[in-house]
């Protein structure tokens, strides 16, 4: 690939031209620019020698613009406007004064912890578009691995390879179950895990990490499970619950919100079964001003 000739002109030289075109008059222009008339006429006389063309006929009196003269300065004040606004932008960003945030997090922080931070930081930023992916444990790993995300949140079970991790806290599970419910009923506050055999469980599908976690506490305590009705997102398992179709075993962030409105939460024993949670990113790569921001206001604000 052959690259084309670009003729070595800087915005300074470009600001020379249009000071000239401007006023007319070398000294005029001299003066506005700071500098002295010769130093000046050395520079037109340089840009000229690169173009091949004259810009300016010169008299005694006037400086008058050539017909080259003319269609190169409307280049010279399209080129300098086009820096001015994209020096501008770039500061923007840098200030986080503007740009996107792409996250993407297990369905149980998007509905609980996340929402209130993000509030937070849109309130300090608020030209930053947040774009949040939620899903379970294997689609945020690949969110961040194939670089559609910024960064994510996520267990960190299971995590390696290109995907850095850095823990926030551990994620306990709990049960979540209407209120007349015999398991809600005839346990006040924690439920050994053997209770759960026999009822019906409303569960995340067999590839999400909630599930795994839940499936190796049965066969470690010889458990035997009913999964009676699988959904794919959290809200979902809750109304299945609400409404009766069975018990469900879900992340705590996902009981400290709205979303157990008429539901009993109680502890599991016996064994309890936690997961760390953190940030994950994708191993060398370099965070914009935007994802490095909304990162921060993340490890500040977890544990609140």
């Amino acid at each position: 690939m052959s690259i084309p000739h670009i003729p070595d002109i800087s915005a300074r030289q470009l600001a020379a031209v249009l000071a000239v075109a401007e006023y007319r008059s070398f000294i005029a222009a001299a003066s506005a620019l700071r500098t002295s008339q010769p130093a000046l006429t050395r520079t037109i006389k340089r840009i000229e020698d690169v173009l091949g063309v004259k810009l300016f006929e010169r008299s005694t009196r006037h400086v008058n613009l050539t017909h080259a003269g003319l269609e190169f300065v409307a280049v010279a004040q399209r080129i300098t406007n086009d820096l001015r606004i994209t020096a501008t932008s770039m500061r923007e960003l840098a200030d986080q004064e503007r740009g996107q945030v792409i996250v993407t997090c297990i369905m149980s922080v998007a509905n609980s912890k996340l929402p209130k931070i993000v509030a937070g930081y849109k309130d300090l930023y608020p030209g930053i578009e947040v774009h949040v992916r939620d899903g379970i444990h294997g689609a945020v790993n690949e969110d961040v691995r194939s670089g559609v995300a910024d960064f994510g949140i996520n267990y960190l079970k299971d995590t390696s390879g290109s995907i850095t991790a850095e823990r926030l806290g551990s994620e306990e599970f709990e049960l979540v179950a209407p209120e007349d419910h015999p398991l809600a009923r005839d346990h006040a506050g924690v439920v050994p895990f053997a209770a759960l055999a026999g009822h019906r469980l409303v569960s995340m599908p067999p590839d999400s990490q909630t599930r795994r976690i839940v499936d190796a506490a049965a066969v470690a305590s010889g458990v035997h499970l009913r999964h009676a009705v699988i959904v794919a997102q959290i809200p979902t398992l809750m109304s299945f619950v609400r409404a009766g179709a069975g018990v469900g075993v879900v992340p705590s962030t996902s009981t400290r919100s709205d979303l157990t409105r008429g539901l009993e939460v109680r502890s599991i024993s016996d064994p309890a079964i936690a997961l760390d949670t953190g940030i994950v990113t994708l191993r060398d790569r370099e965070l914009t001003p935007a994802a490095s921001g909304l990162l921060a206001a993340i490890r500040e604000h977890w544990s609140d």
